[in-house]
């Protein structure tokens, strides 16, 4: 079974995962915006003997993507992401002035994720689950031996992801959460890109956005 670790980071609020299986990780989303974040997030990894070896987006809004250059320099790991979410990934330094935070361009992507492909680590999977709405390509990540998914801004504890921006379509988003993430199981727990973690069957029963 794999294991997770969450950090908060940059103005956003952001939540970048780390799911390892003792040895090698996963990065996802890395949201460290500035050299104390960045070493909060190595520090760890040192301190529990963890390589890095691949670095995974579920979308690509800059509060997703703000560390993506640094883990490029400190690891040597390229971006994988939807190809839908190219354009975004692209922007991002773009979108940071409009914020007024820096975000360095992020180098090309090692390869596009693609909807039910497995990415294994340690010999357990992650099921890449295409879930559209927030964003043009967006994915969540499933493992099912460990009953949970990462969700990315797809879904929140009591709230579900903006469809305002760019790229965004509620309909499509009520459409992956009810299609893709409910069938999961209620059990099944939801780390979510902001706020705290949540599960399947407490969203169904009493999020407010999905009854």
């Amino acid at each position: 079974m794999l294991n997770v670790k969450g950090f908060t980071f940059n103005p956003f609020q952001e939540n970048t995962w780390v799911v390892h299986d003792g040895s090698d990780a996963i990065l996802i989303d890395p949201g460290c915006s500035n050299a104390s974040e960045e070493k909060q997030l190595s520090t760890w990894l040192d301190d529990n003997g963890l390589k890095p070896v691949r670095l995974v987006l579920t979308h690509a809004h800059i509060d997703h993507v703000l560390g993506v250059a640094w883990v490029h320099k400190a690891y040597g790991l390229l971006p994988e992401l939807h190809r839908a979410d190219l354009p975004l990934l692209k922007g991002a330094p773009r979108q940071g002035q409009l914020y007024g935070i820096h975000c360095d361009p992020s180098p090309d992507p090692q390869r596009y994720i693609e909807d039910k492909e497995v990415i294994e680590l340690g010999g357990h999977r992650l099921e890449v689950l295409f879930v559209p709405g927030h964003s043009p390509g967006h994915i969540a990540l499933y493992h099912k031996e460990g009953s949970f998914v990462i969700s990315g801004d797809v879904l929140f504890k009591q709230s579900i992801g903006r469809t305002d921006l760019p790229g965004g379509d509620l309909d499509t988003l009520l459409r992956s959460i009810k299609e893709m993430l409910f069938p999961l199981g209620d059990h099944v727990t939801v780390h979510c890109g902001h706020g705290p973690s949540t599960t399947i069957g407490n969203e169904r029963r009493s999020n407010p956005f999905l009854r």
